[in-house]
């Protein structure tokens, strides 16, 4: 299963991220937003429409930069997946969680400390070392 994921710093230096809501897979974990990609969609035009959906926040899908990968083999039920991580630093609007969950600005040191999936833990270790 492909899916995308963006990292976005502000002005500041801070990544956003987001924490899944209770009774979802990953529940109370932070994670980078996004999701999947649809049958015949371009993955960075997926993530602007995922991040539309999720935040409000309104990503052109040309200034999207690949920024890593992680993947994990099916597992209890689960299907393999594959999250494409692309960075961002400009956007028109400001974050809202509009699906349930939290969002917050986190500098790469508190990244590392967040509980997170595990493969949010290997695209952290990518993107912010």
């Amino acid at each position: 299963m492909p899916v995308v994921a963006a990292a976005l710093q502000d002005a500041a230096g801070k990544w956003l991220m987001h924490r899944r809501p209770p009774g979802s897979h990953h529940a109370g974990l932070w994670e980078f937003p996004g999701g999947k990609v649809e049958n015949g969609e371009n993955p960075p035009f997926a993530l602007a429409r995922e991040i539309a959906e999720e935040t409000s926040i309104v990503l052109d899908p040309a200034d999207l930069q690949p920024a890593g990968f992680a993947w994990q083999g099916a597992e209890n039920g689960h299907p393999a997946i594959v999250i494409m991580l692309y960075t961002a630093s400009h956007w028109r609007g400001e974050p809202k969680a509009l699906e349930g969950g939290e969002l917050a600005w986190f500098d790469a040191g508190e990244i590392h400390h967040l509980p997170k999936p595990p493969l949010d833990l290997a695209l952290a270790q990518q993107l912010v070392g």
